[in-house]
């Protein structure tokens, strides 16, 4: 039984559908990381998960599909503008700024789950 329930969660987590979600729901996580870090003054671990929070929408950008249409340019754009903004949050402490990102991130997932029935 062991062995079947291990091999349903890799089919699940093989799904490109559910991968995309899993790295949205990451940067939530990330960046609750960040904002802890920046309540306790610990400039080490806000950037630390600032770089990680970036990296996943690095990630996100380079899989967007630009032959698919306009909805990928504009995911690009939407992207490099997160990216942006956590680096002026990581810069001036800016909390506000991160919920934003966070706020950004939950619409995204949102619209990800209806779009693909997740």
């Amino acid at each position: 039984m062991g062995i079947e329930v291990y091999n349903q969660q890799n089919a699940i987590s093989d799904d490109p559908y559910v991968l995309v979600l899993k790295l949205y729901e990451g940067i939530i996580k990330y960046l609750s990381f960040v904002k802890n870090a920046m309540q306790d003054g610990d400039v080490e671990q806000k950037f630390t998960y600032i770089n990680k929070t970036i990296a996943i929408f690095d990630e996100l950008r380079n899989v967007l599909d630009f032959d698919g249409g306009e909805v990928a340019y504009y995911l690009d754009g939407l992207y490099l503008y997160q990216i942006e903004t956590l680096f002026a949050a990581g810069i001036d402490d800016n909390i506000n700024s991160v919920n934003q990102v966070m706020k950004v991130t939950q619409g995204l997932i949102d619209a990800w789950k209806e779009e693909t029935g997740l």
